[in-house]
C-alpha cells in the first residue's frame, strides 16, 4: 500500500493513504544506512493492525525534490512570506530564498502580509512583480488575499516560509477558516516573531492540495550556491550574462559587464543588484575559509 507521509514527530509517522490516515514506524534498514523518511515523501507501507491503523514503512519512492531547510520533500511551490511590520520586510533575506529555489528548481510565489499596517508593500510588489515573480498581497487576519492565495496553492504540495512572526500560521488558519494551527506573538520589546511551529506538517487544504507550515528563522544558508554560479538564479540577470566580455564575470569589479550595463539602462534594479553583491561575497568569503 502507497500513502503520503503529512507529518513526523519523533519519528512517529501519519501516512496519509486514499481512505485513512496510518500511525507508522520505519523499517531500521533506514536508519542504518542514514536515510530519515521525510514530510512529503510517497512511502510504501505494510500495515500491522487495520483496527488500530498501525503501520510502518518499508519503502521510500523516488523524490522529486528535497528541501533541507526545513527538511521537507516533493514540494511543487514554495510560498516566501513577508510582512509589511512587525516584523519589518527583510528583502535580503527574501532574495536569498528566492535564488535559493530558483537553485532548486522550486517556483517561487511571494507573499505580503500585514498590509493594513505599512505601504511598504506597494514598493516590494513593485519590484518582484518587475522582476517576474507572482506577488500575493494579504491581510490574512481579515481574510483579504485568501482567495487569490488558495486559488494559487490548488493541486500543488506547497511548504509556506518566511520569517519568524510574519504571519504563516494566521495566513493557514485564514486559508482554511479555521484556528489549525497554533498562532505566535510578536515580542512588543523586539518586534520579532516567537517561533511556534516546531514540526513540518502537511495540512490538506482540497484534494491533492497540501500545505505545509514550516519552522520560522533568524538566518537562512544557502551554501550548497557556488558563488561564481549566484547570477543565474537572480532570474533577471539571466538575459545579459551573454553580454560580459569575460567568462566568469562576477559583475561587481569588472568592466563591459552585461548586468553593470543593464543596471545603468534600468533594466535591472538597484536593490536587487546590491543584494546580489552582498550574497556573492558572504558565498565567495564562505569559500575562501574551507582553505
Amino acid at each position: 500500500m502507497q500513502g503520503l507521509i503529512i507529518e513526523n514527530i519523533s519519528n512517529l509517522y501519519k501516512i496519509k493513504t486514499n481512505d485513512k490516515i496510518y500511525n507508522a514506524t520505519a523499517r531500521g534498514k533506514f536508519k542504518q544506512n542514514d536515510i530519515t523518511p521525510l514530510v512529503g515523501d510517497n512511502v510504501e507501507i505494510e500495515v500491522l493492525n487495520e483496527q488500530d491503523n498501525t503501520a510502518v514503512i518499508n519503502d521510500i519512492l523516488p523524490r522529486v525534490n528535497l528541501i533541507k531547510r526545513p527538511k521537507v520533500a516533493n514540494i511543487t511551490q514554495i510560498i516566501l512570506v513577508v510582512s509589511t511590520k512587525n516584523p519589518k520586510p527583510d528583502l535580503l533575506m527574501l532574495d536569498k530564498q528566492l535564488a535559493y529555489f530558483e537553485y532548486l528548481k522550486i517556483k517561487p510565489i511571494i507573499v505580503i502580509n500585514k498590509i493594513d499596517l505599512d505601504n511598504a508593500y506597494k514598493q516590494i510588489k513593485d519590484i518582484y512583480t518587475k522582476v517576474g515573480y507572482k506577488v500575493i498581497l494579504t491581510n490574512a487576519k481579515q481574510q483579504e488575499g485568501i482567495t487569490e492565495l488558495k486559488n494559487v496553492l490548488n493541486g500543488h504540495i506547497s511548504a509556506i516560509s518566511g520569517n519568524s512572526g510574519v504571519g504563516k500560521s494566521t495566513i493557514i488558519n485564514a486559508l482554511f477558516g479555521t484556528d489549525i494551527t497554533l498562532e505566535g506573538e510578536v515580542s512588543k520589546k523586539n518586534k520579532k516573531g516567537k517561533n511556534t511551529t516546531t514540526a513540518i506538517k502537511l495540512y490538506e487544504l482540497d484534494q491533492n492540495t497540501f500545505i505545509a507550515d514550516t519552522p520560522g528563522f533568524a538566518n537562512f544558508d544557502i551554501t550548497e550556491i557556488e558563488s561564481k554560479s549566484l547570477d543565474s538564479y537572480f532570474i533577471e540577470f539571466r538575459a545579459y550574462i551573454k553580454n560580459c566580455e569575460f567568462i566568469g564575470c562576477t559583475h561587481i569589479k569588472e568592466n563591459n559587464c552585461g548586468i553593470k550595463n543593464a543596471l545603468e539602462e534600468g533594466k535591472i534594479l538597484q536593490t536587487r543588484y546590491n543584494n546580489f553583491c552582498k550574497i556573492y561575497n558572504k558565498l565567495k568569503e564562505m569559500e575562501e575559509r574551507k582553505w
